[in-house]
């Protein structure tokens, strides 16, 4: 580009939202080192502190989602559309953007809407198996989309591309021997470890799960990485300071992933989108137990993309008890099966997402 070239981008209210659209805003920098960038989040949402905390300067405007709980509160939202649609205008006007991309939330909305209305191109990079409202509405203004999933409802087929999921770069780049893995983790090298993530906060579904069946954990002598989420970290090590032996690892977060996937044989985990990204990345066979409160039920569309390529399994929340124990030790016990998982989810590996969505968005703003 022989000019200074500015990025607007635009996504929030998660992280599944937050971090792809930091690690294209990262890519673009690596390329364009004195590029200008600028992020729009929801004013009060993690975006305001996180996209600070990556190195890039956002603005905030007042927007929020209907609150099916309490349709009351929504009585003001009209309000808030026709303001953060009059402050996101704005902000485009005097950042001039030569290209717009979102990644979903809120405030994505807003901001891509105004984009397109002052010509700018606008990119959208969908994460999950089903297409969010917000990207939905965006998508026939858009110039291309970036999704996870060959086919995501919604969309129109012709501009999909199926690049994948930017994720952390220490995840494609750290894994390493299992053997290796397990041994700096303070693991016998030679049992079968089964890693469990339930996100940041931890999954109540999955550590239920576990207390229920440790002693059957200890009996088969698995190893177990338990990551329980700050929730119920302290009342897990209560509850369970005579039962745990040296094959149970418990940590209420795990730092280094990429060392817990290389350590892992099998692998728990909730679906969603950055989750599974990392996980087909891993290749390590997955029983994913979706959340079932998930936006629009999209981790269980998710995990199920996965099950129909037999690149997974799955439980789920309402079928934990009947056929969790069952689920797991059937693929414990069973190396074709999951070596057969390990081979198929080889189909969902996008280990160069943000270079590929990079070099398509510069391909048709260039054109």
């Amino acid at each position: 580009m022989s000019k200074k070239i500015k990025i607007l981008l635009s996504g929030g209210g998660t992280g599944g939202h937050i971090f792809p659209a930091i690690a294209i805003a990262d890519e673009i920098k690596k390329r364009f080192p004195d590029a200008e960038f600028l992020f729009i989040g929801a004013n009060g949402k993690m975006e305001m502190e996180k996209v600070p905390q990556a190195g890039y300067k956002i603005e905030g405007i007042d927007i929020a989602g209907i609150d099916r709980g309490n349709l009351l509160s929504n009585l003001g939202l009209p309000f808030k559309i026709i303001k953060s649609l009059n402050r996101s205008k704005s902000i485009i006007k005097d950042f001039k953007p030569d290209v717009a991309i979102g990644t979903g939330g809120f405030a994505s909305g807003p901001a891509l809407y105004e984009a397109t209305k002052q010509g700018v191109p606008v990119f959208i990079q969908e994460q999950n198996a089903h297409a969010g409202v917000t990207n939905k509405i965006l998508s026939k203004a858009a110039k291309a989309i970036f999704t996870a999933y060959p086919k995501v409802a919604g969309f129109p087929a012709e501009k999909i591309k199926f690049l994948g999921n930017p994720i952390r770069s220490t995840i494609i780049s750290g894994m390493q021997e299992t053997a290796q893995a397990k041994q700096k983790m303070g693991l016998n090298k030679e049992k079968l470890t089964i890693l469990s993530v339930g996100g940041s906060l931890g999954s109540r579904t999955l550590n239920n799960a576990w207390e229920s069946h440790l002693k059957q954990i200890v009996y088969k002598d698995y190893q177990l990485i338990w990551q329980t989420g700050k929730l119920d970290y302290k009342d897990i090590i209560e509850k369970t300071k005579d039962t745990v032996t040296r094959n149970i690892l418990i940590r209420e977060f795990i730092k280094d992933m990429e060392l817990a996937y290389s350590a892992a044989d099998i692998i728990v985990s909730r679906a969603g989108a950055i989750a599974i990204s990392e996980l087909a990345v891993a290749q390590k066979p997955v029983l994913l137990v979706p959340f079932p409160f998930a936006a629009e039920d999209h981790q269980t569309k998710n995990a199920m993309n996965l099950v129909e390529k037999n690149a997974a399994r799955m439980v789920k929340d309402s079928e934990m008890q009947e056929k969790f124990w069952n689920t797991l030790t059937e693929i414990c016990e069973n190396e074709s099966v999951r070596k057969e998982m390990s081979d198929n989810l080889k189909y969902f590996a996008k280990p160069n997402a943000a270079k590929e969505i990079v070099d398509e968005i510069f391909n048709v703003i260039n054109r």
